[in-house]
């Protein structure tokens, strides 16, 4: 038996990737089970089984319908927090959300890619962090390696591939500072969350 680049593999070899490929899909089905989840009309039922999967969740926050999910098990959100409709958060390394973000309609968070300029096209895991008091518009991308500080704004489409800094607003592709938020202490609580949604 040969692996993909053709490499003859050994018996130890052979049982050590079925053993790994028998995790993968075992992980990969879980996920399907999550990702059904988000279909659930009931922010409490999809929050228990959320949390079941090992995220943590804060007091007051939601998570909208149909947000998939990469490894729920390191992500972890603060209190009154929102995440809106068809959101992608990836766990494949740490999410940090803080309290009191406002994360819109269909925002994507990843925090792994692959290495476009390895031969093996390998995996690059990286950390995102996104604190306090931050909002980010419907569409945005967040990449790898990301730290968005408290209070930031990120515009609606916009590609975020460096760190964001405190109460700055950025926008484009990839973003940019285009301006900043002129509250610098706020205290605000989002509020709840739409019953159905």
């Amino acid at each position: 038996m040969k692996d993909r680049t053709g490499k003859t593999l050994t018996s130890e070899e052979i049982l050590s990737k079925s053993y790994i490929r028998g995790i993968t899909i075992f992980s990969e089905l879980g996920l399907f089970f999550i990702h059904l989840l988000g279909n659930i009309p009931s922010h409490h039922i999809r929050r228990f089984f959320y949390r079941l999967a090992g995220m943590s969740i804060g007091k007051g926050s939601s998570i909208h319908m149909k947000t998939s999910f990469h490894n729920p098990g390191n992500i972890s959100i603060g209190e009154d927090t929102i995440i809106g409709e068809g959101a992608l958060l990836d766990g494949r390394n740490t999410l940090t959300i803080g309290s009191h973000v406002a994360i819109a309609t269909e925002v994507m968070i990843y925090n792994a890619e692959h290495d476009i300029h390895d031969k093996d096209f390998s995996p690059i895991l990286e950390p995102v962090s996104i604190e306090d008091y931050v909002f980010i518009g419907p569409r945005a991308i967040i990449l790898p390696g990301v730290s968005i500080g408290k209070g930031a704004v990120v515009a609606a489409g916009a590609v975020v591939t460096k760190n964001v800094n405190p109460f700055t607003i950025v926008g484009g592709v990839p973003a940019k500072e285009i301006g900043k938020r002129k509250e610098t202490d706020p205290s605000y609580k989002i509020g709840r969350a739409a019953l159905f949604r």
